[in-house]
């Protein structure tokens, strides 16, 4: 097991993690955008596609700036949310109620990279890193708008076409 000894080596190990978690969901996010029935939600999560390449890429500049040099690790909580996200593809019809499950999942990755990234922003200005701080705000600022629309995709549409498709069932039930 790696050792963590410095402020530098837990933010190495941070770093490492978060990257790993962010190549993850490169793969994950274009199931969701298939598995999603609502086109803006669909769209939402090719977008955030996109967003998350670039985030990729200015962890990469991060380690440039800091001149450090990530460990190679699998993120077990990337890889745990996104079995879950798999887990409601599988077990949910296509439909308002697995949009509304899709919704909740992502936000779930959001609230761990919001922290991920927080932490790290906290321990890189510790140890100085002024350049590789300012580049992973960046990301927090954009995992932070993402969870915001995801929450206002859920108020707005998501949960509320699941609610109408509940009570349709309902009454289809009673009759």
């Amino acid at each position: 097991m790696a050792q963590r000894k410095t402020v530098e080596d837990l933010f190495v190990h941070l770093l490492s993690d978060i990257y790993s978690a962010e190549k993850q969901l490169t793969k994950a996010l274009a199931k969701l955008s298939r598995a999603a029935s609502d086109p803006q939600l669909s769209d939402a999560f090719k977008t955030h596609l996109e967003e998350t390449q670039g985030q990729v890429e200015r962890i990469d500049r991060v380690v440039e700036t800091s001149d450090i040099r990530l460990k190679r690790m699998k993120c077990v909580a990337m890889e745990g949310l996104i079995e879950e996200g798999q887990e409601l593809i599988d077990e949910i019809e296509k439909g308002p109620v697995l949009d509304a499950g899709l919704v909740a999942a992502a936000q779930k990755v959001e609230h761990y990279e919001i922290a991920a990234y927080g932490s790290l922003c906290a321990l890189g200005k510790q140890l100085g890193f002024a350049e590789g701080v300012k580049l992973l705000k960046e990301t927090l600022e954009e995992e932070k708008a993402t969870d915001l629309k995801l929450t206002e995709f859920a108020e707005r549409a998501g949960n509320e076409k699941a609610m109408q498709e509940k009570g349709t069932k309902e009454k289809a039930g009673r009759t």
